[in-house]
């Protein structure tokens, strides 16, 4: 059975410990996954993001936290180097998840007060080469801190 339940192909490359509602090429609908583990990277997620944000050293906190500055290159190119931390905010105004027997999406938009502001971060790497956007919650779903 596929990790949340339904069918679906889909290639991308974050793990699926984290509820996610953001598109990936042929990947439209939303799901959460383990709800125990999703409140709790989305907890340690908006504490780091106001922790990112208050530290007057910024690049301190993030060794710190343990964020690398440097990751492996795909397929054995050259390192990537941390350049860029970049903060969004989206808001969730509602769902989408297949419809059974269909291709069709089962839409359920969310009236005004379930509407959910998120912030997320961004972890920019960068070679001649190549350029990776690390999700925060990617990183933190690895973090020792996000384990029971």
């Amino acid at each position: 059975m596929p990790h949340d339940g339904h069918p679906h192909d889909h290639a991308h490359a974050h793990p699926h410990g984290h509820g996610h509602n953001h598109d990936h090429a042929g990947h439209l609908h939303s799901h959460i996954h383990a709800p125990e583990a999703a409140e709790t990277i989305a907890a340690l997620a908006g504490q780091f993001i106001d922790g990112f944000k208050a530290a007057a050293d910024k690049m301190a906190f993030l060794r710190l936290a343990g964020v690398p500055l440097e990751i492996g290159g795909a397929g054995g190119a050259p390192s990537l180097k941390l350049v860029d931390v970049t903060l969004t905010t989206e808001w969730q105004v509602g769902t989408a998840s297949p419809s059974f027997g269909s291709r069709e999406l089962s839409y359920l938009p969310f009236p005004g007060p379930m509407v959910a502001e998120r912030t997320n971060m961004g972890l920019v790497y960068v070679s001649l080469d190549e350029k990776r956007v690390v999700d925060l919650r990617a990183f933190l779903a690895d973090h020792p801190a996000a384990k029971p």
